[in-house]
């Protein structure tokens, strides 16, 4: 093969290339790694690097099936203002065929204060919904089934607050903490590295994280209790190998703190979930979600001991580039979506919030949200690219 290659170069690409000059002397991918003009089976350990769907490490998706036996959840980010514009929406996009929630919540309640809190002024549901109490929680989640649709919550700081409000909530719909599904964001590393809504010094808000795991492990055994994120590190500004790394040292950091603590890593690992972007660079999006689960997966056994394939296992959601899209001609941002979140499922997410095309000026439009979410739907059945488990 390697002569072939070499033949081919000279014989046939080298001409070509005389007579028509490629457009670059070398071409990069946006983290700069160079890209050959074409590539060819290397000598590696097929099993080692690869394997199969379902199997370590895991590379080509954490299911053996994956969308063949169900779609990804379709998990729109959303909530603004009060604590009931924010439900009528909620239940508006269940009805039309969102499978999870996403709660976007303000600043204020990102940071523990209060609504009427002096430092509150000018934030109140600016950015999210506004929650300052169980019965504002009460009324988010009102004529909402939580026995039935999984919730994510991004919330950091107080997640421990928001989780107990959550599950008081359920209680009062005669739902178990048992039969919760759901994630809190509860990722205080990335808030220091990048956007900045945190409340304790490390060291405290590690203590709350890790004993989050500990509760959750026998009273709330099917919520995610933590979504190690790298979106917000490439919103920053990362490049995609950037967004990986301090997305793993984080998780890295996150487990060592809970087995410092006396947990046992088989314990709580299975419940940790991840949150990565999807930016434009269609191939080496694929790629960098396929080399997280392989180096996670590596991680956990190799590095922390874990014995239970669960716990070797990336889960993560996907939310398309918000910092792609353009305030100019905002129409335009409905196909860099589309690609983006054609690259997430391509690289195996669990669940996927596509942007609308006009957050790069406000919050959506019902008009938006609803091309944003049909992008997922279009994905689901108006593709093929569901029905083989792992082309790539």
């Amino acid at each position: 093969l390697q002569q072939e290659k070499k033949r081919w170069d000279d014989e046939v690409a080298g001409p070509s290339v005389a007579k028509f000059k490629e457009r670059k002397e070398e071409f990069l991918s946006p983290s700069g790694i160079p890209l050959p003009r074409v590539a060819i089976p290397g000598e590696f350990d097929y099993m080692q690097q690869s394997g199969f769907p379902g199997e370590y490490p895991f590379t080509r998706g954490v299911q053996p099936t994956m969308y063949r036996s169900r779609f990804w959840t379709m998990r729109q980010y959303a909530g603004f203002a009060s604590a009931e514009e924010s439900n009528l929406r909620y239940r508006y996009l269940l009805e039309q065929g969102q499978t999870g929630l996403s709660v976007a919540f303000d600043l204020p309640t990102q940071i523990g204060y209060d609504a009427d809190d002096p430092m509150s002024l000018g934030e109140v549901g600016k950015v999210g919904v506004s929650i300052s109490s169980l019965r504002d929680m009460e009324i988010l989640f009102d004529q909402i089934p939580l026995d039935k649709v999984s919730t994510s919550m991004t919330i950091n700081a107080p997640a421990a607050v928001l989780l107990a409000m959550y599950i008081a909530v359920g209680k009062r719909h005669n739902v178990t903490s048992q039969q919760l599904r759901g994630t809190i964001q509860n990722d205080i590393l990335k808030e220091y590295v990048a956007r900045g809504t945190y409340i304790f010094p490390p060291k405290p808000s590690l203590r709350l994280i890790t004993d989050i795991f500990k509760y959750c492990e026998t009273e709330v055994p099917n919520w995610n209790t933590i979504s190690i994120s790298g979106y917000h590190i490439r919103e920053a500004g990362s490049t995609a190998v950037q967004e990986v790394a301090f997305t793993i040292a984080d998780a890295i950091a996150y487990v060592q703190a809970a087995i410092d603590s006396g947990q046992q890593v088989d314990q709580f690992a299975s419940q940790l979930s991840f949150f990565f972007a999807a930016h434009n660079d269609f191939f080496e999006e694929i790629a960098k979600f396929r080399a997280a689960r392989r180096i996670w997966s590596h991680i956990m056994r190799e590095r922390f001991g874990a014995k239970d394939p669960k716990s070797w296992m990336l889960r993560f959601h996907t939310q398309t580039g918000g910092s792609t899209l353009t305030a100019q001609q905002p129409e335009n941002n409905v196909v860099r979506v589309a690609i983006q979140a054609m690259a997430a499922v391509m690289g195996g997410t669990q669940s996927l919030h596509t942007n609308s095309l006009d957050e790069a000026i406000a919050l959506p439009t019902d008009f938006s949200a609803r091309i944003a979410r049909n992008t997922q739907l279009y994905l689901q059945h108006e593709t093929d690219i569901t029905r083989a488990v792992d082309p790539w």
